[in-house]
């Protein structure tokens, strides 16, 4: 079983198979997503647009709270957030992740309870440590040895905080090097080889108004194998039980973070959440049973496994072109809604809907509208070799890491966000508009 083997038989079968589960084939080539047509959706709502199914989110959510219920589960809000969003994570029970004083505020002012919401950063602001402790954050994790004092200083010597230790197990994984944050000599978290975790550990049971419940680590991003996760299981726990010899203390959580990874094309692997699941639970308790602890309660930190399969998002052509051998094919957006491909190098597998199409096959580079030769949507892939301008392509596994990464380059405005769910579409972030740019824009 992996992650998208869900309740209700999430996963569709062969093309369809990295879509949301409610996906259905609709006459004329077209797709309903959450018992919307997408073309209706493009339709009303001009394009590019997303489309985010809420159940698919939901049986998402739910599925990490069958596999570990005796876990915490946060959703890690960086892949995307939105007030509708927090809502949906909270009624299905999972807590928040945050990085920022903005994403912490947008969930505080939607009805999230502080107290379930953890705030992380390898360099949080003075603007993102008020915010935490005016609001009341749960637990924030301490990734360099300044924030200590810089903590401990901001809570006063009559306040009280909870914190986690973020540690560098020394695990290399994740599908990109840009996103492989457990080795040595990236910018996150404390080493455990050079004993940097193990002085701030110290550093933080030395101020009394800071409570260290846990450690924490994160290796990386779009991890696919259980393997990596249970080394840095064994030496966080080793370091635990470190910690317990010196000190005499016996921290209550482990936090694993997230990193989940997913399949973004038929037929890439996913990380099976059940073997996850199971794995993590008997490689936790034999380690602390071998070294004489209590076994912690285990934290984790899904975002893009809950919110990326959710997602769709919607392309109009604008223009076909033929250089050489290679047909390129032009739409409304581009890196400026999705930087991933730019970044990473990320491989999305996009599909005409609208129309039936008798055409062959032909291999084709989607490119956007921006002016940079890296502007490119999905290199390589097939699409009916009479694609023609006023099409419109469908981007499945669209929900993360595309519109909380969005920038204003060359002021085209973010596109909407579009929830849908049994047969009904309503908006949840609206267009940008060149009016929203002009009004930010107060120089003369």
């Amino acid at each position: 079983m992996t992650i998208t083997d869900l309740p209700d038989a999430l996963t569709a079968a062969g093309e369809l198979s990295v879509w949301p589960a409610s996906t259905t084939p609709l006459p004329h080539g077209d797709l309903a997503v959450g018992g919307v047509s997408l073309t209706e959706v493009a339709d009303r709502f001009d394009t590019p647009v997303y489309v985010l199914d809420e159940r698919e989110v939901r049986e998402r959510c739910r599925a990490y709270r069958a596999a570990l219920p005796e876990a915490e589960v946060l959703y890690a809000a960086k892949a995307f957030l939105s007030r509708a969003m927090v809502r949906w994570v909270e009624e299905e029970g999972l807590g928040l992740d945050v990085c920022s004083a903005g994403e912490l505020e947008l969930a505080v002012t939607a009805g999230f309870p502080a107290a379930r919401i953890v705030l992380h950063g390898n360099a949080k602001s003075p603007r993102d440590l008020e915010a935490a402790l005016r609001l009341g954050v749960g637990r924030i994790v301490i990734d360099s040895p300044s924030e200590i004092a810089r903590i401990a200083a901001a809570v006063g010597p009559d306040g009280h905080q909870k914190v986690l230790v973020r540690v560098v197990p020394g695990v290399s994984a994740g599908g990109h090097a840009k996103i492989r944050t457990g080795t040595e000599a990236q910018k996150f978290g404390l080493s455990l080889a050079d004993g940097s975790a193990q002085h701030a550990i110290a550093r933080v049971l030395d101020q009394p108004q800071l409570e260290l419940t846990g450690l924490h680590c994160h290796i990386g991003s779009q991890i696919t194998e259980v393997k990596p996760y249970l080394v840095a299981l064994r030496r966080m726990v080793g370091l635990m039980a470190r910690v317990r010899d010196a000190h005499g203390v016996v921290l209550p959580e482990l936090d694993m973070g997230g990193g989940h990874g997913i399949a973004y094309r038929p037929g890439e692997p996913a990380l099976d959440l059940t073997a996850l699941a199971r794995r993590m639970r008997a490689e936790l308790g034999e380690s602390c049973a071998a070294a004489g602890m209590p076994v912690p309660r285990l934290v984790i930190e899904p975002g893009r496994a809950v919110v990326g399969p959710a997602g769709v998002a919607l392309y109009r052509v604008l223009a076909v072109k033929h250089t050489g051998d290679t047909v390129f094919v032009a739409v409304d957006g581009g890196m400026s809604d999705n930087p991933r491909p730019a970044l990473y190098g990320v491989r999305y597998a996009p599909r005409l809907i609208g129309r039936h199409s008798t055409a062959a096959p032909r291999t084709t580079t989607v490119v956007g509208r921006h002016c940079e030769a890296g502007d490119v949507l999905a290199g390589g892939v097939e699409l009916p070799g009479d694609v023609r301008p006023g099409d419109l392509l469908a981007v499945p596994v669209a929900g993360a890491y595309q519109l909380s990464m969005a920038s204003g380059y060359n002021m085209v405005g973010r596109p909407p966000v579009i929830a849908v769910h049994e047969g009904t579409a309503r908006t949840l972030i609206r267009r940008e508009t060149l009016d929203d740019v002009r009004m930010r824009d107060i120089g003369g």
